[in-house]
């Protein structure tokens, strides 16, 4: 029988008491005390800027490098990390690219989410399971050229103190109650972002869709989206990493890319990658083909409507290359101020003529959905 590693004792101490110091102390001093709207407000400020700095800052900055930003946003995020207590922006991002490259991989990823849900949220936190990794940080040396990343790294533990206790400590004086902010807008705050952002190891690979890929376990759920700051739409991000977007349809919510795109207005974010339409349509009509394929394959005599499927897939296809080279000759032509009608006809042509085959696909893959 394989013995399971040494306990993390001091991790469990710390997750066990943030723990359930919120889930009994908060009450109490609501229930005896109250909380007034400055700690509330309090509450959900720290919560955002320390949930965003993780996704913003952390993930789609650092670990995934789908954006450049300035020093002084870059900075901020780093004492936003601190005040989220999740390690380092330099650790984190160590851990995070090994997830992505082994993803699902129980052997190489931290938090592999086919070792079950309890040891992907924050199991793989509370025994020694990476022993074998030791962290020289070869895979972040881009990051240790950043001086604010390496000022974070060097100084974690005091900005951890100083962003945890220090800030809500002083904001509870300036507001004429130390111990409710410490208990609302420091434990409180501090133990949900924590379990929110745990999730997209966790239910993020568990609970959901998988519109663009099925070679791995994320997946897409909205309603994780909303308590993760973006993140839940998973599926989309597993394949297209270095999209600075998660959510991509203009209904999504995402305020981690709002926040990029308004730094990006403010002038303190730039050169923000996106994934070519093409791409991310073509995913998605690969994995409509086999779904519908993996339906009718069950059918007897299916020979002939997976003929069909292939070739309206084929067809489909053709079109949508077409589509987007017309869209990027057009593009072209217009930056060289050169005339444009003919080829903006074209475009408009071929895309009536794709939403008439996109209707005619979607009608056929529905029938075996």
């Amino acid at each position: 029988m394989k013995r399971k590693p040494p306990v993390l004792w001091l991790n469990v101490a710390f997750f066990a008491l943030t723990f359930f110091g919120a889930l009994i102390l908060v009450p109490w001093r609501g229930f005896t005390h109250g909380f007034d709207g400055m700690e509330w407000l309090a509450f959900g400020l720290l919560a955002f800027f320390s949930g965003l700095s993780i996704t913003a800052g952390y993930h789609r900055l650092w670990s995934h490098k789908t954006y450049k930003a300035s020093a002084p946003a870059r900075f901020l995020f780093a004492l936003g990390g601190a005040l989220a207590l999740q390690n380092s922006a330099l650790h984190w991002s160590s851990d995070h690219r090994v997830h992505h490259k082994h993803v699902d991989d129980n052997d190489k990823d931290p938090y592999s989410a086919n070792m079950g849900f309890w040891y992907s949220h924050i199991g793989w936190m509370l025994r020694e399971y990476q022993a074998h990794r030791y962290h020289d940080y070869k895979n972040v040396r881009d990051l240790q050229n950043d001086a604010i990343v390496m000022w974070q790294h060097n100084h974690y533990l005091k900005l951890v103190l100083l962003m945890n206790i220090g800030l809500p400590a002083f904001l509870g004086w300036l507001n004429g109650d130390i111990l409710s902010m410490l208990l609302l807008a420091g434990l409180m705050r501090l133990v949900l972002v924590h379990h929110c952002t745990f999730f997209i190891n966790s239910l993020a690979h568990i609970w959901g869709s998988q519109p663009y890929t099925d070679k791995n376990t994320a997946k897409d759920n909205g309603v994780l989206a909303f308590f993760t700051y973006g993140e839940g739409y998973h599926n989309f991000h597993h394949i297209f990493e270095y999209d600075y977007r998660n959510g991509i349809k203009w209904w999504h919510y995402d305020p981690t890319k709002w926040l990029i795109n308004l730094l990006a207005w403010c002038g303190q974010a730039k050169d923000l990658r996106k994934v070519p339409q093409e791409r991310i349509e073509t995913a998605m009509l690969q994995m409509q083909l086999k779904h519908a394929s993996n339906k009718v394959a069950q059918l007897p005599n299916c020979d002939e409507v997976l003929e069909t499927l292939q070739y309206e897939y084929d067809a489909l296809r053709e079109k949508l290359s077409s589509y987007y080279q017309a869209k990027k000759a057009l593009l072209d032509a217009r930056r060289q101020k050169l005339c444009v009608q003919q080829l903006n006809e074209q475009v408009l042509a071929l895309k009536v003529q794709l939403a008439q085959q996109v209707k005619q696909w979607r009608q056929l893959t529905h029938q075996y959905a």
